[in-house]
């Protein structure tokens, strides 16, 4: 795997993970907006740590600058 995701972009998804994660606690974790925001939280965090987006790839796009990429 090619890296395709910088590091501001791998932030803002970190964040964007935490925040899905509290509001689902905050609707209710067994709700179906909760579980919606769990996987939406699930995702964003796993796409941060890993550095690479399989919807990125699939449409070209890349926010790692080329001296970052492995």
């Amino acid at each position: 795997m090619t890296a395709n995701v910088g590091n501001t972009d791998r932030m803002v998804r970190a964040v964007i993970g935490l925040v899905a994660l509290v509001a689902a606690l905050l609707v209710g974790i067994t709700s179906v907006a909760g579980i919606v925001l769990v996987v939406v939280a699930v995702i964003a965090v796993a796409t941060a740590l890993a550095g690479w987006c399989p919807l990125y790839k699939v449409f070209g796009i890349s926010t790692c600058p080329k001296d970052e990429r492995s």
